[in-house]
């Protein structure tokens, strides 16, 4: 058994979307010497940091929040696609050439996960992928970008998606991760009445 982390490490200076310095992580440590030595720190962050999971408010006016979420979702088995001979997105013709199921959770490995700096010209999924996927009833699909779509004015990616009950997964770490199927487990930090939220996400290989 071999047991993959495709989790991506906070730290102040990560990478976050379009590297806007109100995203980044903000670190606050205190530490007492006097008698014994203890060690506190405390974590301002965005629930859209790292690797994190949407949930429907994120886009949709009084969506479904995190906790809302079945553990279907977060322990199951999943399906890696290696698309990381795509330079630009993934489109409904690419996804076509893969064995999808009612009820995957599918895995987007892309030339994102091959650099720890944000690239504004990330590999995305389609509006019309999305919708593939969805007419598949999958139940999750994650990409190794920390978004899944890009510069679409009307967030068709994520409304097709979240509207139909899809779980999006982004942030993901898969450049050691070859294409196949595995067991993955998501750990969401469980948050009331949020649209998002940092989680810690693993890859089982039998």
């Amino acid at each position: 058994m071999k047991i993959y982390d495709i989790s991506m490490t906070i730290h102040p200076n990560m990478q976050v979307y379009k590297n806007k310095e109100e995203k980044k992580p903000i670190f606050i440590t205190r530490a007492n010497h006097i008698n014994s030595h203890v060690h506190e720190t405390s974590i301002t962050i965005d629930l859209h940091t790292g690797t994190h999971i949407d949930a429907p408010l994120h886009m949709l006016k009084d969506g479904a929040t995190t906790e809302t979420y079945d553990f279907k979702y977060f322990i199951t088995t999943a399906k890696v696609f290696d698309f990381s001979n795509k330079d630009d997105v993934i489109a409904k013709d690419d996804l076509l050439t893969k064995e999808i199921s009612e009820n995957d959770f599918i895995l987007l490995k892309t030339k994102n996960s091959f650099s720890d700096d944000f690239d504004y010209n990330f590999v995305y999924l389609s509006g019309d992928a999305a919708k593939y996927l969805v007419s598949k009833k999958i139940i999750g699909v994650g990409i190794d970008g920390l978004g899944i779509e890009r510069n679409q004015p009307t967030y068709d990616t994520h409304k097709s998606l979240l509207s139909n009950k899809v779980m999006i997964l982004e942030g993901l770490r898969l450049k050691e991760v070859l294409e196949g199927s595995y067991k993955l487990i998501i750990l969401p930090l469980k948050i009331a009445n949020v649209e998002a939220s940092p989680a810690r996400a693993i890859l089982i290989e039998d």
